[in-house]
């Protein structure tokens, strides 16, 4: 057994039964190999998994080695904004519909653990973002994302107006219905939907990314990760705020948003034959013939 990963826990997409089985054959080739395993408790309340311990997320995160992810790229999101503050590497198994971050499936999930748990991989660091929001020099809201933070309108059918300042310096004001801010690994989500460009995941950028602006000169630009990057709302009606499309917050006109490089990031574990570009041919169908 490889020491370094000698306790694993098992965390599966939540209220999704379809991950009991590969759950339950991933914790029991994991403990003949001599591992300890632990099972997150939400996990555990979904699966019949009487025979391993079952942990809350926060004290699995003090113990684990290693965290195995079944799911889809929203789980694995989720899990790693609660896990980056303990560093524990993650290992993603798809089981979602794209799988930009669970790159493993449950077809070859025995034949590359065996390689990861032997040591033959390799780890690669992801950025967060922290966002904050301040009314009237109060803080009201503070979220990590792993993907984006995302300023969008709601039901209203007007634009939305904001100010935007990199490091103190004005940059520009903007006319849209969003804009996105968004790491290497979010440039493939939503913010590639809206024009923006793909960047390596390791590269340490951050991209701004305006949804349907109001000028078509206003275009996406890419900023170094520790810029601090200032908005000041200028219109209110019905704009809100968003994390990784989890955590939301309604915004006020005046209402001031700082977002930054997160000071710790995530570690995703693959195998040493992962190929990033090749992933993008396959989940985007680069180089198909129509």
């Amino acid at each position: 057994m490889n020491s370094t990963f000698e306790t694993i826990a098992l965390i599966g997409k939540f209220k999704k039964p379809e991950i009991t089985v590969p759950l339950l054959k991933l914790a029991e080739y994991l403990a003949k190999k001599g591992h300890q395993i632990l099972i997150d408790q939400l996990t555990a309340s979904q699966i019949v998994a009487e025979t391993y311990s079952t942990l809350p997320l926060e004290e699995i995160a003090q113990r684990a080695d290693l965290a195995i992810v079944i799911g889809g790229d929203g789980t694995m999101l989720n899990i790693a904004r609660k896990l980056v503050s303990y560093d524990v590497p993650l290992i993603g198994i798809n089981q979602g519909r794209l799988g930009f971050l669970t790159d493993l499936s449950l077809d070859n999930m025995f034949e590359i653990l065996n390689e990861i748990l032997a040591g033959q991989f390799e780890t690669e660091e992801r950025m967060l973002l922290s966002a904050q929001v301040s009314r009237a020099g109060i803080s009201k809201f503070n979220s990590l994302a792993f993907n984006d933070v995302v300023l969008h309108r709601g039901v209203s059918s007007g634009m939305i107006e904001l100010e935007v300042r990199i490091d103190g310096e004005y940059m520009n004001t903007l006319r849209s219905d969003g804009l996105i801010i968004a790491t290497p690994t979010g440039s493939t989500a939503y913010a590639l939907s809206a024009g923006g460009p793909i960047l390596f995941p390791s590269l340490n950028l951050i991209a701004l990314v305006p949804v349907c602006p109001h000028t078509l000169s206003n275009r996406p630009i890419v900023v170094g990760a520790d810029a601090n990057i200032e908005i000041n709302m200028r219109s209110s009606v019905n704009v809100g705020i968003n994390c990784d499309s989890h955590a939301y917050f309604d915004l006020e006109q005046t209402d001031h948003i700082v977002i930054k490089r997160h000071p710790q990031t995530a570690r995703l574990l693959h195998s040493i034959n992962h190929s990033y570009y090749r992933m993008l041919r396959e989940k985007l169908g680069w180089g198909e013939f129509p």
